[in-house]
């Protein structure tokens, strides 16, 4: 949608940066190519106006002079610029040979977090994953959200299967390891959320929040329960000996199709919140308060997020985040922890044809971890690469997806080293970075305001259902193409054939797999008919219109029908609310007949573990580690841009007093922190607002290399890496995620 005026025009479109995808008003000059203005859409159902800091990469990564907009291949003299086909017929000729001379898992592949907001990049990766045929692929889950997938796919047979707070209608709400005001809900998209907060406040619900850290979202919480980091399993685990211990369990109408409760009150027996208390921080009868609070709540939601996945125990510590929510009946109900049901039908049963547990089906060669649904714990990554690891088994070529692997995987000094072992690197991405600067070609892409987008991931995690496809505002350079598009050509030249095939066999395909089949809306249309409905151009619109018409509110390929296509939400302007979320269990229990057990050997077996670690908890003078979120930040994305990072140094070090005092710390000082792994510096900011014992240091930073090109992020902001303190041999041992939050530190001054 657009209004016009004679050099302007105002489009509405999502924000591409976070979870929340707001609503925004771009104001543009069509003719000259500029980006005039970028502010909330007041229109907008879900966001009424209301943008962060971040909105404004729109433009800023547009405009960003640091940007690569045409192929680039390293030679001798340095980097030049090179046609699309060169650059194209180069990966192919590389990749192939390398394969076909050392077998196809010699080429290796990691994708990092942009591609979760880009529909293209998405909807393209399981076509690029079947090309690659490679066993080593790698991305930034394992330092994300995996521990919450392992448990999802365990108790759901659906990794994607998260259940989000129902926020807007919540009584009590208790928040482990999230900071909903700076992330705008991750894992739970929910666009200011800090109005979300006052208006649970304002109908009198309750926040309580547990965090090592007085938050942005602690300070407005109801009340803030410092915790001591990794120990989230303990808290939770005390919450349900109370629960049980004072018969306050109510399933409900979970009870008719849930089992092991009994079990589950055997494994919480020795967790009472007096044996925890030391090892938490939280006094016994905190504990045993908000137990039986939450219990007694009309409608009460647990919820955790990144806090409580990248720990020691983060696969227990989200497996317990839904006990607590199934044994008080707040699972899947008005208020509770519910799932959303997207207009692409991707989290309906008959999406997927079987609910396997794809867990260590292949391991990874040097240290033999196991995989998860096809990708390998990124803390192998250098290892697998490495001559002295892996040797003639090693990777030699690897493609990098809009990823920064160098600044945000553990020890990414090793890393960095592994990838001058490659015999060839091809990155996909816009930027001269830490990482990419190590490759052999670099092929850029659009950026958001270049490329039409549908907010596809995230649909799937947000506190209200709804749909919303953006159109491209802006033509790109001549030939840049989108990122799915770059993907499908790099894996099909890879295989000697064109990207346009792999895009054919996409959509027939996904064609073939929804339409037609049995128990789905589109069972009694054929193929044949719903063809000609469907766009002859390629790339991701005819893929969404698929997805749409076959969905839970599609149209089913009936014209006459009231249901959804991709041009009615086109044509709707602004996101469209498909309303409240609704109970879905146990029909997306894709697994077990629809029953929901609450137990798996995969829990049992790391509650061993958890009760042999007690024990090292309670070490007087423990220092940890953990990071914090940035309301101007992406992770790696954004330091690079100049409106975002103008002001003083972001990356510090915050100290309570009390440790201050102990260390010779101070304000403006510096501190130089040091770990297993390695050391870096940081200045020293003290601050109450973090629990003795525990210090913070941002993730994302380290632009301190001579031959990147970001400028900004170099001169302004360029921080130091706290994934350099980072062990690659520290693991949540069941999902494989690396452990960045709770890690035993040294600090002195420097």
């Amino acid at each position: 949608m657009s209004n016009s005026s004679a050099s302007s025009e105002t489009f509405t479109r999502s924000c591409p940066i976070c979870e929340a995808c707001c609503g925004l008003r771009v104001e543009v000059n069509r003719e000259a190519k500029k980006v005039l203005s970028v502010r909330g859409d007041e229109d907008d159902p879900r966001s009424r106006g209301y943008v962060c800091p971040k909105a404004t990469a729109v433009k800023g990564l547009y405009e960003d002079p640091d940007r690569i907009k045409k192929p680039l291949r390293k030679t001798a003299d340095g980097w030049e610029e090179i046609s699309w086909e060169e650059a194209y017929a180069f990966a192919g000729e590389r990749l192939k040979a390398l394969r076909e001379a050392h077998g196809k898992d010699t080429l290796a592949t990691y994708i990092g977090n942009p591609i979760g907001h880009c529909a293209s990049g998405l909807i393209t990766v399981p076509m690029y994953i079947e090309a690659m045929q490679s066993e080593r692929l790698f991305s930034a889950a394992s330092m994300d959200q995996q521990p919450k997938n392992l448990t999802s796919s365990i108790l759901y047979g659906d990794m994607w299967a998260i259940s989000v707070p129902d926020i807007q209608r919540t009584d009590y709400m208790l928040s482990l390891g999230g900071n909903q005001l700076v992330s705008q809900g991750s894992l739970m998209s929910a666009p200011n959320a800090k109005k979300q907060i006052s208006d649970l406040q304002r109908r009198g619900g309750r926040l309580v929040v547990m965090d090592p850290r007085r938050t942005e979202t602690a300070e407005v919480a109801d009340e803030h329960h410092f915790i001591v980091p990794g120990s989230d399993a303990f808290f939770l685990f005390a919450l349900v000996n109370v629960l049980f211990e004072e018969g306050l369990t109510n399933l409900g109408h979970l009870a008719p199709f849930t089992d092991d409760v009994d079990r589950v009150r055997e494994l919480a027996a020795p967790f009472s919140p007096e044996s925890v208390a030391d090892v938490t921080g939280v006094p016994a009868e905190v504990i045993r308060r908000i137990a039986r609070e939450f219990a007694a709540a009309d409608r009460a939601v647990c919820y955790g997020r990144i806090g409580t996945c990248i720990q020691e125990f983060g696969t227990l510590a989200s497996w317990l985040v839904d006990v607590v929510n199934v044994l008080t009946g707040n699972l899947d109900r008005e208020g509770g922890s519910m799932f959303t049901r997207p207009a692409t039908g991707q989290s309906e049963y008959h999406m997927w044809d079987g609910a396997e547990l794809n867990l260590g089906r292949w391991k990874s060669r040097v240290r033999g971890l196991p995989e998860y649904e096809g990708q390998l714990p990124i803390a192998t990554f250098a290892e697998e690469l490495e001559d002295a690891s892996a040797g003639d088994d090693r990777a030699r070529a690897l493609v990098t997806i809009c990823g920064n692997p160098v600044l945000s995987s553990p020890n990414g000094a090793r890393l960095a080293s592994a990838l001058d072992e490659l015999d060839f690197m091809v990155s996909i991405d816009i930027y001269l970075n830490e990482t990419t600067r190590h490759a052999d070609l670099i092929l850029p892409t659009t950026v958001a305001i270049e490329h039409s987008n549908y907010d596809f991931l995230f649909s799937g995690t947000a506190v209200r259902n709804f749909a919303r496809y953006t159109p491209q505002i802006l033509e790109p350079e001549a030939e840049l193409p989108d990122l799915g598009d770059v993907m499908l050509e790099v894996a099909a030249r890879a295989n000697g054939t064109q990207g346009s095939v792999l895009d054919m066999m996409l959509f027939e395909g996904m064609l073939g797999a929804l339409v037609g089949k049995a128990g789905t809306p589109c069972e009694h249309v054929s193929v044949d008919d719903a063809r000609p409905k469907l766009s002859t151009e390629p790339g991701i619109e005819r893929l969404l219109d698929i997805m749409i018409r076959t969905g839970p509110y599609g149209d089913a390929f009936d014209d006459a029908s009231d249901g959804l296509n991709l041009a009615k939400i086109a044509a709707e302007g602004h996101a469209m609310d498909l309303g409240p979320l609704e109970p879905r269990l146990p029909g997306i229990i894709r697994k077990d007949h629809g029953r929901l057990k609450l137990v798996h050997e995969i829990f049992e077996k790391d509650i061993e573990r958890l009760h042999e670690s007690l024990e090292a908890r309670r070490a007087p003078d423990r220092l940890v580690l953990i990071g914090r979120r940035q309301l101007q930040n992406m992770n790696t994305w954004l330091h690079n841009l100049e409106n975002l990072a103008k002001g003083k140094e972001r990356c510090t070090l915050l100290v309570n007093p009390t440790d201050a005092t102990r260390l010779g710390l101070e304000t403006g000082g510096t501190a130089k922190i040091s770990s297993r792994a390695g050391s870096v510096t940081a200045p020293v900011e003290v601050s109450d607002e973090m629990m003795p014992g525990v210090v913070s240091l941002p993730h994302g930073y380290g632009h301190r290399s001579s031959d990147t090109a970001l400028r900004v992020a170099n001169t302004k902001q360029p921080g130091a890496n706290a994934n350099q303190l980072l062990d690659e041999y520290s693991l949540d041992v069941p999902s494989g995620t690396s452990i960045a939050n709770g890690i035993l530190v040294e600090v002195a001054g420097a």
